[in-house]
């Protein structure tokens, strides 16, 4: 009897201190959630910024207006940095002059955890896309150099089979009767993009268009998903999202085995799994067996861009994170650049000509020596300028504070912006006209041809690029000029994508014209209104063969 007794009240002080021990963890959790809150709150008070009367931030502000138009108004009344509340305890910094955000871009390396997780949802672990900077270091080291090789390698050279592979894309388009920039832009992007990386068996591949289709899919949908604190397995939409990454998978499985045997890029890859992997893949994006657990490599370039490979990773992760940005990024660039051309007809023209002037310095007649093209760089620079692939970059410092060189102090991981649209359009940066398309910010006379000038007062309207006194400035010596981001964490493609989109469009302008369609010439055009750009729908093009 007094071994029962003892063994329950044994069991009731179990029980107790299990409980106790829960309250004074559940108590030091939230005790320490309050301080980090008060503590943000207390250094967020230095920061200038609107008042917020609501304990759930300034969500009413944005919620009639865009986000950049607040940050527009409030950079005219609080200064060059401005803070927003997103909620109690989402602190938004916005940065508005370049001095500060060169400074703020080299410290702050981190993305936000939100970037991570779309790109893992999607795609599956990978160490190119994670939220810190020090997880990704080696890889985006790795990753530039190979694409920077890719240049020195292909000499600027599209073979004209690229371009054949596109117009008939552009040609199938046209006969449905749809002909809008960005509809072409993304045949253009996806063909330039898959045969640079696939090599030219991605040309033939009857399944491009269907890849197309799930990238649009996951480009719309990955960061609502990737909103979620908690993964929302109980969603049945989430579960469709989770098939149509799958399809994607499958998909890249199925076009890395048919380029893997005539692909140079593809060299390491393991030939034993050839036949399982591409059974699997074609099973799978047919409806079939799931090809999760199926070993393809994930060498999208060379050896050391892979690494030490983490065991977390997912094969083909790092290889479709990179087509989907890529694919992304290039669709926006090519599509301005396109609506732009077509509207400016006389660019157009001084571009065909230096193109022809370029080819016959040529001495390969394949090749397209896209760096005498000044014009032409400047017009893709231009472009980027006036429309960037978004309205915000975003960076965050995950683990530390940051002290800027005005005294400023941001709490870490409050949300780090700029708006770049402000930026961009700055008249400041940029000149009076800085919303108007103008090519030759980004061309100037040579030293040589200054005094030349200064005696002769002869001085053109428009500077002429291919005039040998006249030299193409580099983009990036400007802080406002950030398409492709600053600092640690920018862009490591910049190189690959400008240079690659004006050959294209070398190769396609020697060819082609670009004109408006018929009637569109009265479409309402983009208009910069406080300093954000109204967007209408994509100008209808037609590409029409050149006589010579």
């Amino acid at each position: 009897m007094s071994s029962s007794i003892l063994l329950k009240d044994y069991a009731q002080w179990e029980l107790n201190a299990f409980l106790w021990i829960s309250l004074i963890t559940v108590t030091f959790l939230l005790l320490k959630k309050v301080i980090k809150l008060f503590t943000l709150w207390f250094q967020a008070k230095s920061i200038p910024g609107p008042p917020c009367s609501s304990f759930y931030g300034h969500s009413d502000l944005h919620s009639r207006r865009s986000l950049t138009e607040v940050l527009s108004q409030s950079h005219d009344k609080y200064g060059s940095v401005v803070k927003l509340w997103l909620g109690p305890t989402k602190l938004l910094v916005s940065i508005n002059e370049p001095v500060l955000i060169k400074e703020m871009l080299l410290k702050a390396k981190d993305k936000l955890p939100l970037t991570g997780r779309a790109f893992s949802l999607a795609f599956g672990q990978s160490s190119l896309f994670a939220s810190s900077f020090d997880k990704v270091q080696k890889r985006r080291e790795s990753l530039a150099l190979e694409l920077n090789g890719r240049l020195l390698e292909t000499e600027n050279v599209i073979p004209t089979r690229v371009v054949d592979s596109v117009m008939d894309r552009i040609h199938g388009i046209m006969v449905k009767g749809s002909s809008d920039c960005g509809v072409i832009s993304q045949k253009m992007a996806l063909t330039m993009l898959g045969a640079t990386i696939f090599g030219d068996a991605f040309l033939a591949w009857s399944k491009a268009t269907v890849y197309e289709e799930l990238l649009k899919k996951i480009a719309k949908d990955t960061c609502f998903w990737a909103s979620y604190s908690v993964t929302p397995y109980w969603k049945r939409g989430f579960w469709r999202y989770q098939h149509i990454c799958t399809r994607l998978k499958c998909l890249t499985q199925d076009i890395i085995k048919q380029c893997r045997k005539n692909c140079k890029l593809f060299f390491h890859l393991d030939q034993s799994s050839d036949n399982e992997t591409s059974k699997t893949g074609m099973e799978t994006a047919l409806g079939g067996p799931s090809c999760s657990d199926v070993p393809v490599p994930d060498n999208l370039f060379s050896q050391g861009l892979i690494g030490r490979l983490n065991v977390r990773e997912e094969p083909c992760a790092n290889l479709m994170g990179v087509m989907f940005h890529g694919y992304l990024t290039m669709t926006g660039l090519i599509a301005n650049v396109l609506a732009r051309l077509a509207t400016h007809q006389e660019i157009q023209d001084k571009i065909y000509k230096e193109i022809i002037m370029a080819r016959k310095g040529s001495v390969k007649q394949e090749q397209q020596s896209v760096d005498k093209m000044l014009l032409l760089l400047a017009t893709v620079y231009e472009s980027s300028r006036l429309l960037p692939a978004g309205p915000l970059l975003q960076r965050c410092s995950l683990k530390h504070d940051l002290t800027l060189k005005n005294g400023v102090i941001i709490p870490g991981g409050a949300v780090l912006v700029v708006p770049v649209q402000l930026v961009q359009t700055d008249k400041c940066s940029w000149g009076s006209d800085s919303g108007q398309f103008n090519p030759y910010l980004f061309c100037q006379r040579s030293e040589s041809n200054l005094m030349k000038c200064a005696i002769n007062r002869a001085l053109e309207e428009d500077v002429d690029p291919r005039d040998t006194s006249f030299v193409l400035k580099d983009p990036n010596d400007n802080a406002a000029f950030l398409p492709f981001g600053s600092g640690s964490r920018a862009c490591v493609g910049q190189k690959f994508v400008i240079h690659g989109v004006a050959t294209l469009f070398a190769s396609l302008l020697e060819c082609y014209e670009i004109r408006l369609q018929p009637g569109s010439e009265n479409n309402p055009k983009p208009t910069l209104n406080n300093c954000v750009y109204q967007l209408f729908t994509s100008p209808e093009v037609l590409f029409v063969r050149r006589s010579t």
